[in-house]
């Protein structure tokens, strides 16, 4: 999130933090590259300057001028002033009504209002143990109704169906009555978007608003849009009671000016973030944690959460139980571990949340290679008999050959891969019986990257974790 902001105030930590003593004159030095930064990220100007003048105040003041570490305490200045701009805190979903609780989803065309749609309803199925009811009431758009099917589908919800030539207000009306009748616990409404701000939009949204009183209305909105979201975040706020935003594509290169402008401009708080285009992307937005993202200090909570929710417990179980009975560990372990790095996020995703200087360790292109490497090391086990598998002491030359030209690749490329796999054999098999197995019980499974940074397992100069 917010590339270019997070760059350069993690420049700006890194000069600042070494400072023995505090001045006016340097701390109106970090104020201008401050403002700068901020001004470059696309940050409304009225925001920034809030921000400055609220950071230069505290740090004129003895809370850093009488600092035994000036340069760490106006750090955190900073760190803490980013938050307060984004929100304190967590603000999560409000479900508080007489079921079905109703949220209204409303944005422009474009903003991911859909797919923002279906994942909520998976994370309020999954995180909150609710019955979930989707609808669409953009009737301009036929695809769109087509599109909330299928995500609804994914996420595991349930779908009110809805057709072009019906009024935006009868199906509200009829999918509100239909989820009174068969007791869910929420009704999601997806509404229309248009390319741009107008009157019948507006209308029609304040019309559905009216209707069905819903406990959330959510502004969703592109992350990557900058001062252009500011004004389409005010014109919603004055056309309805919003009581939370959505944050969309914040996993792209965007310059971060939405995220730190839109929670000042509307007065409600950010309450989801979406971080990928998969169904399960959307976080809870905590905005000390995204300050420090920002700030370039990661956010390790994010992703133990992120690590833990994608390691399959049963199966890290079953194979703990499987190496202490002596059956081995085989092939087919071995590609599961793969795909439980898969199931993560890819590292991308766990990159982002690494301190800057842990990730500055990794250059795009060895992210790249690695997750290249991940898919090319899936392709070779997959191209091996199920009795090759279970028994890598088959695989001599000749079935090699065999392999090495179903993947696609060279010999050269199995034999490395089995490399590793007898690597990763021998670990397990000094484990055995020993406390790491039990250990491995009560995580829920392994937290290891095979085939990263090791064994000559092509991720380039990826670091180990």
């Amino acid at each position: 999130m917010a590339t270019a902001l997070t760059e350069k105030f993690s420049r700006l930590v890194k000069q600042v933090s070494g400072q023995a003593r505090i001045t006016e004159a340097n701390v109106q030095d970090m104020l201008r590259e401050v403002r700068m930064a901020l001004l470059e990220a696309d940050v409304a100007l009225p925001v920034v300057r809030d921000f400055v003048a609220r950071v230069k105040d505290k740090a004129l003041g003895q809370e850093v001028l009488g600092s035994l570490k000036p340069g760490q305490a106006l750090i955190g200045i900073v760190n803490r002033e980013l938050a307060a701009t984004m929100g304190e805190g967590v603000s999560d979903i409000n479900l508080m009504a007489q079921p079905p609780a109703v949220i209204l989803m409303a944005g422009l065309q474009g903003a991911g209002k859909t797919t923002t749609t279906a994942k909520l309803a998976k994370h309020l199925i999954e995180k909150r143990k609710k019955k979930v009811l989707t609808v669409s009431g953009d009737v301009y758009r036929p695809a769109a109704i087509e599109q909330l099917k299928t995500v609804t589908r994914q996420a595991g919800a349930e779908w009110f169906p809805s057709s072009a030539d019906q009024k935006p207000l009868d199906i509200a009306r009829a999918a509100l009555d239909h989820a009174r009748r068969h007791f869910f616990d929420v009704l999601l409404v997806d509404t229309a978007g248009r390319l741009a701000i107008d009157e019948i939009l507006m209308a029609e949204i304040q019309q559905l608003h009216a209707a069905l009183k819903p406990i959330e209305t959510l502004f969703v909105v592109d992350a990557m849009q900058g001062q252009d979201a500011v004004n389409t975040a005010k014109a919603f706020r004055d056309a309805l009671p919003l009581t939370g935003i959505i944050l969309t594509k914040t996993d792209g290169d965007s310059r971060g000016g939405a995220a730190l402008s839109v929670r000042q401009v509307t007065g409600v708080p950010i309450k989801f973030s979406g971080t990928s285009e998969k169904i399960d992307g959307l976080e809870v937005f905590d905005a000390e944690r995204h300050a420090g993202r920002i700030l370039g200090m990661g956010d390790i909570v994010a992703l133990v959460e992120q690590v833990t929710s994608g390691v399959d417990v049963a199966a890290a179980q079953k194979l703990a139980a499987k190496v202490k009975s002596g059956a081995g560990f085989d092939l087919n372990d071995f590609l599961g571990q793969l795909q439980q790095m898969k199931q993560m996020g890819g590292l991308s995703s766990i990159m982002e949340k690494l301190p800057t200087q842990m990730a500055a360790k990794a250059t795009e292109a060895d992210l790249t290679r690695a997750e290249r490497d991940i898919r090319r090391k899936e392709g070779i086990i997959n191209s091996m008999t199920p009795q090759e598998r279970r028994k890598p002491e088959l695989l001599k030359a000749t079935r090699k050959r065999r392999i090495a030209a179903g993947a696609g690749v060279q010999v050269q490329e199995v034999n490395r891969l089995l490399n590793e796999f007898e690597q990763m054999q021998g670990m397990m098999k000094k484990m055995k019986g020993s406390g790491m197995m039990k250990m491995m019980k009560r995580m829920g499974g392994m937290k290891g990257f095979p085939g990263l940074g090791g064994g000559g397992g092509g991720g380039g100069g990826m670091p180990r974790f």
